[in-house]
């Protein structure tokens, strides 16, 4: 009985945070059909999202794509097929490493930073100050960052595409001896849109749970300073865990017939 009753309680917790997390998400988009905007905090929030987070992520997608070319060289090489190299280092930085790499290096940047932020706002009660000036919690601190995330993270991911890429072509025309042109007309020969398209819409949607993670933790952290850092590190967590979830989720919505 001891065991079916913890779980009765894990459970219940978990159905208590699922609709705590499901009315902020409500909550939320509300603020963010309705006027006013904030719309000098978008733009700062783009900045810190798009702009600062770009080293990060290019350096990332970079030496993906590189090991990328070499790992697939060396497998195909057993089986005479290193044409394919190009095909699949396009492939797979596009639909896949482009945008879930790129989501989890701006949920452990960004999605820490929100979640700080707002969480040392709530523990010294700068957010009940905020209400108190009639000024709205969720319009002030949640819709800036979720606009921000949703409209940024996509063209970091196209950032990260091109320079995947990029590294790929480096080690295979430099290391691996390929031919520029025919690695690039490999490139361009299998690549079609919805593989660009569906990168590009896991990267918005990445990109407002980072946000929404970020928020939702910090807007609930309790207890000080230990409190702020455990939302933190939740944010970072269950933001990372819902990218991987919700990629698989997606792919198969666009690849589920291919």
């Amino acid at each position: 009985m001891g065991f079916i009753s913890a779980t009765g309680r894990a459970f219940l917790v978990f159905l208590g945070a699922t609709g705590r997390l499901a009315l902020f998400t409500a909550l939320a988009l509300s603020h963010c059909l309705r006027p006013p905007f904030y719309l000098r905090h978008i733009g700062r929030q783009m900045v810190d999202i798009g702009y600062y987070s770009l080293p990060v992520v290019g350096l990332t997608a970079l030496f993906t794509g590189m090991v990328l070319a070499l790992q697939s060289h060396t497998g195909f090489a057993r089986f005479q097929a290193e044409g394919a190299v190009a095909t699949v280092v396009v492939l797979s930085v596009t639909r896949e490493l482009g945008p879930v790499l790129a989501g989890l290096m701006v949920a452990g940047r960004i999605g820490a930073a929100m979640a700080a932020e707002i969480g040392t706002m709530r523990v010294t009660e700068q957010i009940d100050a905020l209400t108190t000036l009639s000024t709205n919690p969720f319009k002030y601190l949640v819709v800036p960052r979720l606009v921000a995330g949703l409209t940024m993270l996509p063209l970091l991911v196209v950032v990260a595409d091109i320079i995947g890429v990029f590294g790929g072509f480096l080690i295979g025309v430099y290391r691996l001896d390929f031919n520029p042109a025919a690695y690039i007309g490999r490139t361009w020969e299998f690549l079609e849109p919805v593989d660009v398209l569906s990168g590009l819409v896991k990267a918005a949607v990445f990109g407002f749970l980072i946000a929404l993670m970020g928020c939702y933790h910090g807007y609930h952290s309790r207890g000080g300073a230990q409190g702020v850092g455990a939302a933190t590190t939740n944010a970072v967590v269950s933001a990372s865990i819902l990218i991987l979830v919700c990629n698989y989720l997606v792919t198969g919505i666009f690849f589920a017939d291919r």
